[in-house]
């Protein structure tokens, strides 16, 4: 049974459960009930048999785990319900951000634009004072030439300078949105860490100390028992030659080549007349 199997464990708490199981293995050596890792069983496969005894390990901290998941719907229930009375609010930030999307479209859009009147001035304008005479506008040309490209340049300047401002303002809030996800109410931020432990002590570590106590059990919980004597029969095997109603096995006869002649096959012998 694997993890996506668990009856009891949701999706958002199973990246917690393997990273108790890691941090378990990762620190084995510093226990000495599991000093055994690496020689019979290693970290890998302990770490494959107790994915597949998700369900048999989580429910021995079932009831702390229930405990923690009710804080935590009922924490979520009141900033739920406040989400939605500020949904007025929440229609100006759409606003803003469909407002931030244009000025980034314009921001991306006005240097290549720039740059290509830019080209397309100077290309043509140079190209007409090539003539004999040259027109009068061949100048003006490359002057707007010019000028758009001077614009494009300061339209990649000020896309640079936009970055780099929204590089340094996600990283200012990053840290703050972390730090909240991570101070929880007191009574949730108990009532995890009471799950944690109870999985740890009383389901992750027991599991793995049986498991280096009889590796066998944990093999045969994945693998049907097979003997060691069972050699599978592929195509077409040798044909036994002791009848099904043979007693114990006995030395076994030596099969030699069978003699093709007789004394009745002899030369005949001539009687004297």
């Amino acid at each position: 049974m694997h993890m996506n199997s668990a009856p009891h464990l949701l999706t958002e708490d199973r990246p917690e459960y393997e990273r108790i199981l890691d941090d378990a293995l990762r620190h084995a050596h510093e226990r000495p009930d599991l000093a055994a890792v690496g020689e019979r069983l290693n970290a890998v496969q302990l770490r494959t048999m107790a994915l597949d005894a998700t369900a048999l390990i989580t429910e021995t901290a079932a009831a702390e785990y229930n405990h923690y998941v009710k804080a935590r719907e009922e924490l979520r229930g009141p900033a739920e319900g406040a989400s939605q009375e500020s949904h007025p609010e929440s229609g100006t930030d759409s606003r803003n951000q469909s407002g931030a999307g244009i000025g980034a479209v314009v921001t991306v859009l006005a240097p290549v634009l720039a740059g290509t009147a830019a080209f397309i001035f100077l290309l043509s304008g140079y190209l007409l004072k090539l003539l004999n005479p040259p027109p009068s506008f061949a100048s003006t040309m490359v002057a707007t030439g010019w000028f758009f490209a001077a614009v494009m340049a300061a339209a990649i300047l000020a896309a640079a300078v936009g970055l780099l401002i929204t590089a340094l303002r996600n990283g200012s809030t990053s840290q703050p949105a972390e730090d909240a996800d991570i101070e929880l109410p007191e009574d949730v931020a108990r009532a995890r860490e009471a799950w944690r432990h109870a999985l740890l002590e009383r389901g992750i570590l027991p599991f793995l100390r049986d498991a280096l106590a009889d590796p066998d059990a944990g093999r045969a919980s994945r693998t049907p028992h097979r003997s060691a004597n069972r050699i599978p029969k592929i195509g077409y095997s040798r044909p036994d030659f002791s009848s099904p109603d043979d007693g114990p096995a006995g030395p076994r006869p030596t099969f030699t080549s069978p003699d093709f002649t007789s004394p009745d096959f002899g030369a005949p012998e001539h009687e004297p007349d």
